[in-house]
């Protein structure tokens, strides 16, 4: 993976301006995911070189190719992120959106902020929003015991038994479970990470 460990791969030599009026809705995309059009060009140059035969977009076989993903234990959640309602083609900017959710937030950035704009991808919300789907597979808004289970299924391997599993899911759910339903909802996960630093469990370096 000539990207390194996170997704950015180098920029190819000779990058201009005719570069990046090849990508589609540079000027919204900027706007929306808060990327520098210089990070633009070179996420294009990554989407192109991952996207191996020219199809002009991504499938699933594509996104496996990517270190950083290779090694997460929950990657291939991750990876189904970037296709919503099981659609099998990633394009572009389908890839920068979900790409923008680990962007480091910026201080001065954020310290400038329109209010009237909408809220970053990258914003500290739009993250857990981004790991809460992560686990609720189902998508009904909660986190059930089962669900929490599986993912820590991923996430600890082997080295435990179903048993202890089975005992971290129950307190990990009672401990967020507020409302007592047996359920986390994201107010209660959002809540529950509430001291957790998020920014740095949720960025990716993809360019520097």
């Amino acid at each position: 993976d000539r990207g390194g460990p996170g997704l950015g791969g180098p920029g190819r030599a000779g990058d201009g301006s005719s570069h990046a009026a090849r990508i589609p809705d540079v000027d919204s995309l900027r706007r929306e995911t808060g990327f520098s059009q210089a990070s633009l060009r070179r996420l294009y140059d990554r989407f192109q070189a991952l996207d191996r035969t020219g199809k002009g977009y991504l499938s699933r076989l594509d996104l496996q190719q990517i270190g950083a993903l290779a090694v997460n234990p929950l990657g291939d959640r991750i990876i189904d992120s970037f296709f919503p309602d099981g659609s099998l083609r990633l394009d572009f900017p389908g890839f920068v959106r979900v790409l923008a959710h680990f962007r480091p937030v910026d201080e001065e950035e954020e310290g400038n902020r329109d209010p009237k704009e909408p809220e970053p991808l990258n914003s500290r919300m739009n993250k857990l929003r981004f790991a809460f789907q992560l686990y609720d597979l189902d998508r009904d808004g909660k986190i059930s015991r089962h669900e929490m289970l599986q993912a820590l299924r991923l996430m600890v391997g082997v080295q435990v038994t179903e048993e202890q599993l089975e005992s971290i899911a129950d307190r990990t759910v009672q401990e967020a479970d507020e409302d007592g339903d047996g359920a986390v909802s994201f107010l209660e996960f959002a809540k529950s990470l509430e001291k957790m630093n998020i920014e740095q469990k949720m960025s990716i370096r993809i360019l520097k």
